[in-house]
């Protein structure tokens, strides 16, 4: 076997914040635990097959994702770390569908979860010398592997068909303070279980008639050991082998199996697993005893999964969601999904950013929302165009425009696409006689410390010229139409006598000439508690009801070339994207991504 590496994990890994899993893995790599790894069994064997290795990774992580459902948050945190420790210790990462339960898998999910890891920046393809190699799999590819298992478990006593309703053997299981009872099936002979386990995957008994059951203690302490189902009958078709099966295994006893033959090293999971890892250990040692599978075995190790506040992970409560039309769909901008943080305008850069700063512990914590929101506003402050909106628009007049510059004239004025990246250029815009500004730029009695319009104030127009406010005009209920205002001539932006004036006020402003109607959507958090679904209230009554405001706004004619899943900084206002589904030309959609600040600290 070759002793290369892949090619993109030649230089040496990043600095970056250890953790407990780092330090493991680095242990493991100083000490050669896996240096010798082999496969078990024979060449041909169609489950060794199909994950096959013919690379060299010093270590091997997978992310193995359920194909019933659209991934959150909490996935990519996971993602970013197999991947990751995968991409910076010289490994490769197996992307691995559990599709162990085919009533509620679709390839639709598979697609989704495909595609979300492509977009947060990960392959499960590696090169080597040239040889490119994919290490995208499935449960599925390893059933008739399992079933031989299975088998083999039954014939060394380690396994028996139970055939207790399910009521029953719920109530034999006992609990916390009281041992379980043996099934009254447990000590019939294997070549009875054997048999009966034959006619269950022949399809010779109804769904939920028997179950087949690991033989372990059922007085142990630990729950999960008290004989646990490992198959079971579910007569349903599967989005990769069709009816070829009419008997599933259970993900406890699949998962430790496909880690195994896929030859993981540090197989990673989250909290909720660790009193499942002494299954994981003994299945694993049952089947190196019998020759099936070769040690060293792979490793669980447990983190603590993302507690975010101001948002709920529950598959089944984030369905009800959508179903019940609180949100417009799995990729609404207000979901924790990828998909959804995608359509907000969350970069796969912040993401990674924000996974590798909240750091790997064994201890459960929660992560406020703002630092998730902190990454993004760090990723996009740097690479973001910039352009003017007016969300709030009223028409501010020049009153003395036409005797300076003459009636129908325009000034073009000109701004940086980005302050500190000279390179991408300027763009366009003109000033004339009417401009829209934001509402609350206008105070006819200002409060104090106020420094924008106000009857005889001085402000700038942002890359144009100063004014002085004259007053405005209202309508008959009260509500203002217009500000006026006079030119301060000689003051524009960039000329010798922009700096002859000082003015304390500087706002921002779009030409009614130029200026491009849009639809803005402001969305905010979608819960307006931080942490709920966590008292007897129903989650859905904490829904933020401010979550989703859509405006009708003006933006600078540089943004009719914007294009969906584009970013921008609308000066003052916060960084937008154009709605991936919605925006098109002649039609422009911007989401609101996150404002310049957090506004949830207080």
């Amino acid at each position: 076997m070759s002793s290369a590496v892949p090619t993109d994990t030649t230089q040496e890994p990043p600095t970056r914040q250890s953790n407990f899993l780092r330090q493991i893995i680095e242990a493991d790599l100083s000490q050669g635990t896996y240096a010798s790894r082999h496969w078990a069994g024979s060449p041909g064997d169609a489950a060794h097959h199909a994950a096959g290795s013919p690379d060299p990774a010093k270590i091997r992580t997978r992310f193995p994702p359920e194909p019933n459902g659209y991934l959150h948050v909490g996935h990519a945190k996971s993602i970013c770390l197999n991947f990751g420790l995968a991409r910076d210790y010289g490994g490769v990462c197996h992307m691995r569908f559990d599709d162990t339960n085919p009533e509620k898998e679709d390839t639709e999910y598979v697609n989704s979860i495909l595609d979300a890891v492509q977009w947060l920046g990960f392959s499960w393809d590696a090169t080597f010398n040239g040889q490119s190699t994919s290490h995208l799999y499935q449960a599925s590819d390893y059933f008739d592997f399992m079933y031989r298992a299975a088998e083999y478990l039954i014939e060394a006593g380690h396994a028996y068909v139970d055939e207790q309703t399910a009521e029953q053997m719920r109530v034999n299981r006992g609990d916390f303070g009281k041992p379980g009872v043996d099934s009254p099936f447990r000590a019939l002979p294997a070549s009875h279980h054997l048999a009966r386990f034959r006619q269950m995957a022949a399809g010779q008994h109804a769904d939920g008639a028997m179950v087949l059951r690991a033989k372990i203690d059922m007085a142990s302490p630990n729950i999960n050991l008290r004989d646990p189902a490992i198959y079971r009958i579910r007569r349903a078709t599967h989005h990769h082998t069709g009816d070829k099966w009419c008997i599933y295994p259970m993900y406890t006893f699949a998962h430790p199996i496909e880690d195994a033959l896929e030859q993981i090293t540090h197989s990673i999971c989250t909290l909720e697993f660790e009193d499942q890892r002494p299954f994981y250990d003994w299945l694993l040692d049952r089947l190196c005893e019998g020759g099936l599978l070769a040690q060293p075995h792979p490793h669980q190790y447990e983190f603590a999964r993302l507690n975010l506040t101001y948002v709920i992970t529950s598959k089944r409560k984030l369905a009800q969601l959508v179903t019940q039309g609180h949100v417009s769909g799995w990729d609404d901008p207000r979901m924790p999904t990828i998909v959804g943080l995608r359509r907000r305008g969350y970069t796969p850069e912040a993401i990674q950013l924000f996974a590798e700063r909240i750091g790997v512990t064994k201890s459960d914590s929660w992560i406020d929302y703002s630092t998730l929101e902190g990454c993004l506003r760090e990723t996009l402050d740097v690479s973001a165009p910039r352009a003017m909106a007016v969300l709030d628009p009223v028409k501010l007049v020049i009153t003395n425009w036409d005797a300076l510059h003459g009636e129908g004239r325009l000034d073009d004025c000109s701004a940086p696409v980005h302050p500190h990246l000279p390179d991408l250029g300027r763009r366009s815009f003109t000033f004339g006689k009417a401009l829209w500004i934001e509402r609350t730029d206008y105070e006819e009695v200002p409060p104090k410390g106020y420094n924008r319009l106000y009857p005889g104030n001085k402000v700038r127009l942002k890359y144009g010229h100063v004014i002085t406010c004259t007053g405005a005009v209202k309508d008959a209920s009260g509500h203002i139409t217009e500000v006026h205002a006079e030119l301060v001539p000689d003051t524009k932006s960039g000329s010798p006598g922009s700096d002859a004036v000082k003015v304390k006020g500087v706002i921002t402003w779009v030409g009614v000439a130029d200026a491009l109607p849009a639809e803005v959507r402001l969305y905010d958090r979608l819960f307006s508690v931080p942490h709920p679904d966590t008292t007897e209230k129903d989650f859905l009554e904490e829904l933020n009801p401010d979550s989703l405001r859509t405006v009708t706004a003006y933006v600078e004619p540089s943004m009719a070339s914007a294009k969906g899943d584009d970013r921008f900084q609308f000066e003052r206002h916060g960084y937008f994207v154009a709605d991936r589904e919605d925006h098109a030309a002649g039609k422009l959609v911007f989401n609101r991504v996150t404002g310049l600040k957090d506004s949830w600290g207080k």
